[in-house]
C-alpha cells in the first residue's frame, strides 16, 4: 500500500496539534477557573502586596476621558478590530486589516481606597461591545451601527469595538503594589549601590565632586567618601518617597498567573472558563480520535 508521506504528515500535524492544543487549553482554563474561585477578594486599603483580587467601580483618571476610535464615544479603555470581507473562489473569510487597544491607566475605587491599573498585558473582558458593517475602510457618520445594523448591513468591512466606561463595576486580579506613604522598607545596601552606579555613569562628574587631590582617579579614601555620600543620598531619597502619599498599583504578574480585568464577577468568569475548558477537552479527544484513524487508515497501526 502506497502511503502519501506529505499528506500523512499534514493530517498528523493537524490531528496531533488539535490533541495537544486542546489538552493544553483545557488544563489552562480549568486551573484559571480554580484560581479565581480560590483567591479571596481584598479591600484596596488592606490588600496584601502581591497577587490579589479586587472589585470596585471605574472612575475618570484626570480631567478627561478617552475617545473610542471607531464610534467616538467617551470611555476609559477601548479595543477595536476592522475586518475586510474577502472571497476567492469557494473560500470566503473576514481578514483583519486594522486593530488596536488603548494603554491608558484605569482608576479603580472601592469603599476603602483607590488603585491605578496598568492594563497592558491584561485579558480584558468588557461588557460594552459593538459589531456592525459598512463599506468604508473606517466607519463614517451615517453608517448603520449597533446589533440590528450588523444584521441588516452587508458591507465589505466589519467593525468591532469594545469599551470600559466610567461608573461601571470592574473585577481585577493581578500583581498589587503600594509605593509611598511609608509603606516601603529601606534596603540600604541595595539603595546605596544604585546611587553609586548612577553616579559612576557620569564618571567625570564623580571626579569633580570627590577627587580631592586632582590626580584624575579615586583612591581608597575618596571612594570611602563616595560610599558615605551615596548612603546619605539613598536615605534622603527614601525619606522623600515615604513622605509622599501612598499610591496603589495593579499590574501584570511576573509569574504565569492570569491578569484579568472584567466587567463581570469571578463566578461568571469561572463559568466561562469551564465552558472553554470543555471545548478544549472535546478538541483534544477529537484530535486523538483523528490521529488513531489516520494511523489505521494508512496501515501504520493495526
Amino acid at each position: 500500500m502506497q502511503v502519501d508521506i506529505a499528506g500523512l504528515a499534514i493530517s498528523l500535524g493537524f490531528s496531533l496539534g488539535a490533541f495537544a492544543g486542546g489538552g493544553w487549553w483545557c488544563l489552562r482554563r480549568l486551573a484559571q477557573a480554580r484560581l479565581l474561585l480560590d483567591t479571596p477578594t481584598s479591600k484596596i486599603r488592606s490588600a496584601a502586596q502581591g497577587y490579589v483580587e479586587l472589585y470596585g467601580m471605574l472612575h475618570v483618571q484626570g480631567d478627561s476621558q478617552l475617545s473610542a476610535p471607531l464610534t467616538g464615544k467617551p470611555c476609559l479603555w477601548w479595543r477595536y478590530r476592522i475586518e475586510q470581507y474577502s472571497e476567492s473562489g469557494k473560500n470566503k473569510s473576514w481578514r483583519v486589516v486594522d486593530s488596536g487597544v488603548s494603554d491608558a491607566w484605569l482608576r479603580l475605587a472601592d469603599a476603602t481606597g483607590e488603585c491605578l491599573i496598568d492594563p497592558r498585558g491584561a485579558e480584558v473582558r468588557p461588557a460594552s461591545r459593538e459589531v456592525w458593517k459598512g463599506s468604508a475602510r473606517h466607519p463614517r457618520a451615517g453608517q448603520v451601527q449597533g446589533a440590528l445594523g450588523g444584521w441588516l448591513s452587508s458591507g465589505e468591512y466589519r467593525y468591532t469595538e469594545e469599551r470600559l466606561h466610567a461608573g461601571e463595576p470592574l473585577y481585577a486580579i493581578g500583581d498589587f503594589r503600594t509605593s509611598g506613604g511609608g509603606s516601603q522598607g529601606l534596603d540600604l545596601a541595595s539603595a546605596q549601590g544604585a546611587v553609586v552606579r548612577e553616579w559612576k555613569s557620569d564618571f567625570s562628574g564623580l571626579l569633580r565632586r570627590f577627587d580631592s587631590n586632582g590626580d584624575g582617579q579615586l583612591d581608597e579614601a575618596e571612594w570611602g567618601r563616595v560610599r558615605l555620600a551615596a548612603q546619605l543620598e539613598a536615605e534622603d531619597r527614601h525619606r522623600h518617597t515615604s513622605a509622599a502619599p501612598a499610591m496603589n498599583h495593579l499590574r501584570r504578574p511576573r509569574e504565569a498567573q492570569p491578569f484579568l480585568l472584567s466587567s463581570h464577577g469571578e463566578d461568571v468568569l469561572a463559568r466561562q472558563f469551564r465552558w472553554q475548558a470543555l471545548f478544549g477537552a472535546l478538541l483534544c479527544v477529537g484530535g486523538a480520535v483523528a490521529t488513531v484513524y489516520v494511523l489505521k487508515a494508512t496501515g501504520l497501526m493495526q
